[in-house]
């Protein structure tokens, strides 16, 4: 299955815009599940789907991540925040639910606190049949702390190509939790800033990523998470007729 993140720099009304991606050739999407680019959120879901379309997951907002590690009101409003995304995602039937666990350089150390909340959020989507994808961001050190001390099949891995290629080049990603890959991030980058460009727009080596992500066993949808940046020239149909393409290349590496 072939999918694209709703968002890919161009603001296009919900109506128009699912058809638009089905028209390319996608199979799914994914979706912001917040009112940053659109109040009405909830809908999406019912407008995606009557394009034709499946949810793959939803991407969980992330600005004021860092307080899931503080002993804080923010900390704890934050935490039901998540816990009623785990409500929602049964709720409008999706599968997973990506989330981050950090933001920036310095984040508060890990702690836990910080655990026991995320333990209390993979507690609750065990109960709603939902599962959690932990997206590899700057310091992968949350990650790992993570996923090495909660064991739950609810709770897995979002490999994000982009974060790792400029953030963490150094990092075995997903090698080392390839057994546990629930999502993808695929985009491209120069290893100097997250870009979210095309495959094959800059530097990551595509065979070489597609081949360890393949050795994992993973079959779940190869999903694009890219932005127009470098097309602004083309239509928003024309960059998604790109973006399917590269999508079908990055499928095709064996």
């Amino acid at each position: 299955m072939l999918s694209i993140t709703q968002y890919f720099g161009c603001k296009i009304k919900s109506e128009e815009l699912y058809p638009m991606i089905k028209q390319a050739g996608f199979d799914g999407t994914t979706l912001w599940w917040g009112d940053q680019f659109d109040a009405d959120y909830r809908k999406h879901p019912e407008i995606a789907r009557a394009a034709g379309l499946f949810v793959e997951n939803v991407h969980t907002p992330f600005s004021a991540i860092n307080n899931l590690w503080s002993d804080t009101i923010e900390g704890n409003e934050l935490t039901e925040h998540l816990l009623q995304c785990v409500t929602d995602c049964a709720e409008f039937e999706i599968p997973t639910m990506v989330m981050h666990l950090s933001s920036g350089d310095e984040p508060p150390p890990f702690n836990a606190l910080g655990l026991d909340r995320v333990k209390r959020i993979v507690e609750k989507a065990e109960r709603k049949n939902v599962n959690i994808a932990l997206e590899n961001l700057r310091r992968t050190e949350y990650l790992h702390y993570a996923l090495e001390n909660i064991h739950s099949t609810r709770l897995g891995f979002c490999y994000d190509s982009g974060h790792h290629h400029c953030r963490t080049p150094g990092d075995e990603l997903p090698q080392k939790y390839g057994s546990r890959l629930m999502a993808l991030h695929l985009h491209d980058n120069d290893s100097t800033d997250d870009q979210h460009l095309l495959p094959f727009d800059s530097t990551i080596n595509w065979q070489a990523t597609m081949q360890r992500i393949k050795a994992t066993g993973y079959k779940g949808a190869i999903t694009l998470e890219v932005v127009n940046s470098r097309h602004e020239d083309l239509s928003p149909q024309e960059f998604l007729r790109i973006a399917y393409d590269r999508a079908k290349r990055l499928a095709a590496i064996k």
